[in-house]
């Protein structure tokens, strides 16, 4: 279970900052760029460092700082910055065959073969995109091509792209989409362990109501032509908001019972950052459509919807081919990535971080006032700072300054307002994913003198 040596492994070395961030070529640089490049992240806006390469657990910006990666790329370079295997996989494919539409070939066969090998149950049917979004409007296609229907559920607070449809599925919200979300759209509350809109008498969450809450609202709010629900196991952009245990059982349970197909957007939650292929795994819950995607090719943009057998005729239906999906270096990365994590153990290295970052993160709470609430599910993790622990009001402030603070200590990670999110590498030694940890921990308490 030990992590892969290189010179991301070095504790010594990373992070090691030689100039205060961002520094003077990144600034520099950073304004030529956004001269015309526009429409940045959050996590840019709040601390626009210029990366120019990386290797492992590692990335290095143009001003000679090391970083040590807490974010993975936004929960993409799952197996660490420029992989051999992967990057040498795609390196061979692009001087060899870069693209041939959708036409067959060893590559890709070879990948849907360990795919129907890997994945759980009879999901065993597959389409290849070139982002999470495209996967997940896909998806929606092969719902409706198999039922018939065309109302969808999802959940408040989930994430499915920036299309209308993933838009229409999701919290994002801009006026360029409209007034409205497409038709034929719902969305309902799902369980927050930490935030429970239904509890039972003992406080704790009552994830029964929320199954009784979906058979009324289908009945009262829908027009009764529900093909599926569309829901993240965890919710990323959320904040790494973990389900109850039972939840996702009795979900399934429900959908079968109504006839209502079930999909995983496992886009961000797939492919080892949970610990295990799929993250709906780890409640032994097999859904009907997966979208697939960051971390499957490690980098490489390539993202698969996978469909049970009894679905799988459904893509001949939906004109399910496009231009980029299944190209030889997409299929070369994927199959790269598979191979990687089984020869390496990561499924149970992700799984062994996790264990060792939530026992850190749980000092960090009896140690910091302003820390509500710490999860971790394998190399998925959140930390939820709040104003009170008895009222539970988000610490937005609090938030944007851990973030930038500890970025400017060498720990490059992701925003989430109130929220800290983290998605290291499964690669991580633990040296370094507690060395992250503590710089984390040393920011929160900084903060706390600051804003407290």
């Amino acid at each position: 279970m030990a992590a892969r040596k290189s010179a991301s492994s070095d504790v010594t070395r990373i992070p090691h900052v030689v100039v205060p961030p961002p520094g003077p070529k990144s600034k520099e640089m950073h304004a030529r760029c956004t001269t015309y490049f526009k429409g940045l992240s959050g996590q840019v806006k709040l601390f626009p460092v210029v990366f120019e390469s990386g290797e492992g657990c590692l990335l290095r910006d143009v001003d000679g700082n090391t970083y040590l990666d807490f974010s993975s790329g936004i929960y993409v370079a799952t197996l660490g910055h420029c992989h051999p295997k992967v990057s040498e996989a795609i390196a061979k494919a692009a001087h060899t065959l870069m693209n041939c539409h959708d036409f067959t070939t060893p590559i890709k066969t070879a990948l849907v073969e360990k795919l129907a090998d890997v994945l759980p149950g009879d999901l065993n049917g597959f389409q290849f995109y070139d982002s999470g979004t495209t996967a997940v409007e896909a998806g929606l296609r092969v719902l409706r091509a198999a039922t018939n229907h065309q109302e969808m559920i999802s959940c408040f607070y989930d994430y499915h792209g920036k299309t209308y449809g993933g838009v229409s599925l999701g919290h994002v919200r801009s006026f360029v989409y409209g007034p409205t979300r497409a038709p034929g759209f719902h969305m309902v509350p799902r369980p927050d362990v930490y935030r429970p809109m239904w509890t039972k008498d003992d406080g704790t969450i009552d994830t029964d109501k929320y199954i009784e809450f979906y058979d009324e609202y289908i009945d009262k709010a829908t027009v009764h032509d529900v093909a599926a629900f569309i829901l993240e196991p965890i919710q990323g952009w959320g904040g790494s908001i973990m389900p109850p245990d039972d939840f996702f059982p009795k979900l399934r349970k429900f959908c079968d019972e109504n006839c209502i197909l079930l999909m995983a957007d496992e886009v961000l939650t797939s492919w080892g950052r949970t610990g295990k292929w799929l993250c709906m795994e780890h409640w032994d819950v097999v859904p009907d459509v997966v979208a697939i995607g960051k971390g499957f090719g490690n980098g490489f943009p390539v993202t698969c919807v996978a469909v049970r057998e009894p679905y799988r005729e459904s893509f001949e239906s939906i004109s399910a081919s496009s231009s980029y999906g299944g190209n030889p270096m997409a299929c070369a990365a994927a199959l790269a990535s598979i191979e990687v994590i089984e020869e390496e153990n990561l499924l149970e290295r992700s799984m062994h971080l996790g264990e060792l970052a939530i026992k850190r993160m749980a000092k960090m709470k009896d140690d910091h006032p302003i820390v509500g609430d710490v999860r971790a599910k394998g190399c998925l993790m959140g930390i939820e700072l709040v104003k009170d622990r008895a009222t539970k009001e988000p610490f937005d402030e609090a938030g944007k300054m851990v973030y930038q603070k500890a970025f400017a200590k060498g720990l490059a990670w992701i925003p989430a307002g109130h929220i800290l999110r983290m998605s290291p590498p499964i690669v991580m030694s633990d040296e370094l994913l507690l060395k992250g940890l503590d710089i984390i921990d040393e920011a929160i308490g900084e903060t706390e003198k600051q804003l407290c």
